[in-house]
């Protein structure tokens, strides 16, 4: 082979590898990541453990990426500093967040699941009433679903809600303290309502029933569900899909959900049975009960100024939860 031919030859050869290069660099540019916040509850968390997003998402070049989170309030701050994009909370944590200037959207919500929040005690305690509260050590989480149970719940026994001393923690600072017996009481959710009741024999004093309806919302970063409307519309649809399933199937969403949470089975089944299954869009009716808790929130100094709700709904004609496609 002569000098000429050899140089053609090499030239092409680099050539050809520089196309390869710059295709293989386009395409992880091409690449995009949702970003997911979830906690140990409810349809998200079942959506994560059977990969079924994944699956939806990957012909389009969407890779998922889930992060814990032990609560609400901290799943928020990190869509409000936009480390997710996506991510399911009570009924609380998105009043706070936009109070605090988060620009969320929400996306839709689960229909009411009361009984799966409450007001517990442990075993060996002489309290039989919500009204023997009075003076006693409270643990919570604040800024979560169970803040509103708690303030609804004093109400109902004709207390204030500076008759009792809360003890701000998040569930498993707050399980420690009602174990070793730092609190009187303990306001959580499940599944660590469940695990608190067969784990530690925890009597409940009140739970949500005819006092909140203990919503959970899905929310997304504004800037993100207006860029990208079909993979909010696509996480929406698989989660309709699941819920459909999930609420013939409470056995077998707790073997999905067990690994995932870190938690015995029966009590995996327990959690399960007492989740809202249904996803739905937000209803004025819904956005209403909202208003009333942000109203409820502020008029208790609990957030630093009024908000409205529908500041953080979606723009009429803007796509929405649409459970039943």
């Amino acid at each position: 082979m002569n000098t000429s031919l050899i140089r053609r030859s090499l030239v092409h050869g680099l050539l050809g590898a520089a196309l390869l290069l710059t295709g293989h660099a386009f395409a992880q540019t091409a690449k995009q990541t949702l970003r997911i916040g979830y906690q140990k509850y409810g349809t998200l968390t079942l959506l994560k453990a059977r990969g079924d997003l994944e699956k939806r998402l990957a012909p389009q070049g969407i890779e998922v990426k889930w992060t814990e989170f032990p609560a609400g309030p901290v799943l928020l701050e990190a869509l409000n500093v936009g480390s997710i994009d996506f991510g399911t909370v009570g009924e609380a944590p998105p009043i706070f967040a936009q109070a605090a200037g988060a620009d969320l959207l929400y996306v839709a919500n689960q229909p009411p699941a009361p009984t799966a929040e409450a007001i517990v005690v442990p075993k060996g305690s002489t309290l039989k009433s919500v009204a023997e509260l009075k003076g006693r050590r409270v643990a919570l989480n604040k800024g979560s679903n169970v803040h509103y149970l708690l303030v609804r719940a004093l109400e109902q026994a004709g207390l204030k809600y500076t008759d009792i001393q809360p003890v701000f923690l998040p569930p498993a600072d707050a399980r420690a303290a009602f174990e070793r017996g730092a609190v009187d009481a303990w306001v959580i959710w499940d599944p660590f309502l469940a695990a608190a009741q067969q784990q530690l024999g925890a009597r409940v004093l009140a739970d949500g029933s005819k006092l909140v309806a203990n919503h959970q919302f899905y929310l997304a970063s504004r800037g993100y569900a207006e860029k990208q409307p079909r993979v909010i519309q696509a996480i929406v649809e698989e989660l309709a899909r699941l819920d459909q399933w999930a609420d013939k199937n409470p056995k077998d969403v707790a073997q999905f959900l067990a690994p995932q949470i870190g938690l015995d089975v029966n009590i995996a089944e327990t959690a399960a049975r007492r989740f809202g299954y249904g996803i739905q869009p937000i209803t004025p009716a819904v956005a209403a009960e909202q208003q009333r808790i942000a109203d409820a929130f502020f008029a208790l100094k609990l957030i630093p100024k009024a908000i409205r709700i529908a500041d953080a709904l979606p723009a009429k004609g803007q796509a929405t939860a649409q459970a039943d496609r």
